[in-house]
């Protein structure tokens, strides 16, 4: 008997509809060939919305996000703020996770780079608290206990919890030295955090030196715990260490929720030209039918979710890319590569 999921899909902007469709090619197959029935509702999200009906995210697609089992959404373009940075709050996914790996014939720096950055996704500067003080902008920085110890007990976990990783290694990341109370914070609730996971290695690094570290030896890291605007700066940088952007997923988790997302933006300089490299979205399944199988104990979404990125390696192994990453293949002949080994 099929296990049935209601997946909900934002196709988004720019180039969201053309991966949206590479998206639904896969599950497509996954359904036929992994004993899973995901039913899948196409919503709509984003600046066409916005332009169209002046709400980004209208309430009828948060309602129907809200009541699916998971969401994969497509990059949307200047609205985001108000689409995915109100989704992450409103639904408390608190840990957004970015990881980062090499692949074959991939433009990466290494070829021995995985990694995986946690990032605390509801808090710090993307609170949006600014206001004006006399001829003077103030943002407001929030950083609390209650999220600092959450976010780092997710990260230890997955550093416990790594198949490939050989280092069970969690590095902390702020900038304590500046930001005494904020970060000063931060970095004593992980610590403390550490003090469970005595067989995880634990370290700290100023935000500056991590991102020298990222360029200089990303090898040497395994899991990165850290505030919200540092990792999305940080995971931005890793992804362009391992080939660009187009090779890297993002998870956004609550307790009882996930939403899946491509790292990259809408791309709108080469929408409908059907170059765009799909993969960072198929990863970004992947990870969802991975998460959905732990949350129900899955084992056709766990096997199914490694599958696919199985397939992606066998396809950059064997040298196969999209235009836009220096290959000849369209957006839909590259899926259908990847389609071809599932």
């Amino acid at each position: 008997m099929s296990s049935k999921y209601n997946i909900s899909l934002v196709t988004g902007d720019g180039i969201g509809p053309e991966i949206s469709e590479s998206a639904l090619s896969i599950l497509e197959v996954i359904n036929d060939n992994f004993s899973l029935s995901l039913e899948i509702k196409k919503l709509e999200a984003g600046d066409t919305v916005l332009k169209n009906t002046g709400k980004a995210l209208p309430d009828e697609t948060f309602e129907t996000i809200k009541n699916s089992d998971a969401c994969l959404k497509a990059p949307v373009g200047e609205s985001a703020k108000d689409v995915i940075v109100y989704l992450r709050r409103m639904l408390d996914l608190y840990a957004n996770i970015r990881p980062a790996r090499s692949y074959p014939n991939m433009p990466a720096l290494r070829d021995d780079v995985d990694l995986v950055i946690v990032r605390e996704n509801t808090e710090d500067l993307y609170t949006g608290e600014e206001f004006d003080i006399g001829d003077a902008a103030v943002a407001m920085r929030i950083i609390s206990e209650k999220a600092s110890k959450r976010i780092a007990n997710y990260a230890f976990t997955i550093a416990k919890n790594r198949e490939r990783s050989i280092q069970r290694k969690v590095t902390c990341v702020h900038k304590s030295n500046v930001m005494k109370k904020t970060d000063g914070l931060f970095a004593r609730t992980c610590s403390k955090v550490a003090n469970d996971f005595s067989d995880i290695k634990f370290e700290e690094m100023y935000v500056d030196a991590c991102s020298m570290n990222l360029i200089r030896q990303p090898q040497e890291f395994d899991v990165i715990v850290t505030t919200n605007l540092f990792g999305d700066i940080l995971s931005d940088e890793a992804a362009q260490v391992i080939g660009g952007l187009g090779m890297a997923p993002a998870a956004n988790i609550g307790d009882d929720f996930g939403l899946f997302e491509p790292v990259h933006g809408a791309a709108f300089d080469i929408a409908g030209k059907q170059i765009a490299n799909p993969t960072s979205f198929i990863l970004s399944i992947s990870m969802m039918l991975e998460w959905l199988g732990r949350k129900h104990n899955d084992a056709n979404c766990i096997t199914a979710g490694t599958s696919i990125e199985n397939a992606v390696w066998e396809v950059c192994l064997a040298n196969i890319k999209t235009k836009d990453t220096g290959g000849d293949k369209t957006t839909m002949e590259f899926t259908k590569e990847i389609i071809s080994r599932l």
